[in-house]
């Protein structure tokens, strides 16, 4: 029996060994195959990855979680450049900016990191637009730096405290034992056909794009420390939400709230339908049928939700 225990371990040895090495060729794949879209800026020796394109009014848009530009650049950011400077970046962790936070970069802290490299860009006060998790990164910033913000969009955004425990897999993902021990798998075996279905099942009742995958690079998200860091912010994400949303009367920017109907994800009418009656002034577009990926499957509506905020605030 020994023997066998011993010859057992000798295996799991190896299968990790190997899990390690294919999982760093296909991140350098990975890298080579989608390299950063734009430039980086340094922020108090933080790397933030932002991508800029377009004139007038300074947009940031921020992508949710898992992604990186590439989502916001596959549709949304190009139709706003027709009448925007549009910033958009990757969040600390995620694509091509740095992580800063052993514990997982808090809402906070994202907006503080990405405010200073809108700042240095020279979007002193831009209009801040965030999906999903960016959208609670967006409320953070328009909580806690309101000098630094000219108008609020939230699309789909994670809002209100909710009731729902959080998958088992991110919650592995974000202790050192599943990042050293199970993520090198992830990263090493899961077939292409996999992160196709996950990518459906983000989009659903809609279906993933034409050009979607191709343009937005699964494999950056599949990356080890990728995966690590996403993991660590959505654990931490509830008790963040819980801490800000009694101040979410103090933004008095001009906000828009985009949410579709079929959004399963972050549920309309726990979210945004709540949300609405906490921040003044606050409008609320519904989409039909559309669900968690407005940026992508809706981007013009969305665009005009944008336009809207910056007419409110006296940019258009």
């Amino acid at each position: 029996m020994v023997r066998v225990g011993v010859i057992i371990l000798a295996l799991m040895a190896v299968i990790w060994c190997i899990a390690l090495w294919r999982a760093a060729r296909l991140e350098a794949r990975a890298e080579s195959a989608f390299p950063p879209e734009g430039q980086i800026v340094d922020v108090d020796g933080i790397s933030v990855h932002a991508v800029v394109m377009g004139a007038g009014p300074d947009v940031v848009l921020i992508h949710g979680s898992s992604g990186n530009t590439r989502d916001m650049t596959f549709a949304l950011a190009p139709i706003l450049a027709e009448n925007f400077r549009v910033i958009v970046f990757d969040r600390p962790g995620l694509g091509y900016s740095d992580s800063f936070n052993p514990d997982g970069e808090t809402i906070e802290q994202q907006a503080e990191i990405l405010q200073k490299a809108a700042a240095q860009l020279g979007a002193d006060k831009p209009i801040v637009a965030g999906q999903s998790y960016g959208g609670s990164v967006s409320l953070a910033w328009a909580v806690t730096r309101p000098d630094n913000i000219s108008a609020l969009v939230l699309i789909a955004p994670a809002a209100i405290p909710w009731e729902t425990p959080l998958d088992g897999f991110n919650q592995l993902a974000a202790t050192p034992v599943g990042n050293t021990l199970g993520l090198p798998l992830i990263t090493a075996f899961v077939p292409d056909w996999f992160a196709e279905q996950v990518l459906d099942d983000v989009f659903a009742p809609q279906t993933t794009p034409e050009g979607y995958a191709d343009h937005f690079g699964p494999g950056l998200t599949m990356r080890r420390s990728s995966m690590h860091a996403n993991a660590k912010q959505r654990a931490n994400l509830l008790e963040e939400v819980r801490a800000l949303q009694p101040r979410y009367s103090e933004i008095d920017v001009p906000t828009e709230i985009v949410h579709g109907t079929a959004d399963t994800t972050v549920g309309l009418g726990w979210h945004s339908e709540r949300l609405i009656e906490q921040i003044p002034g606050a409008e609320l577009i519904e989409l039909p049928g559309i669900g968690h990926m407005p940026q992508v499957v809706a981007a013009p509506e969305v665009a005009a939700a944008i336009d809207r905020a910056a007419q409110r605030a006296g940019l258009r």
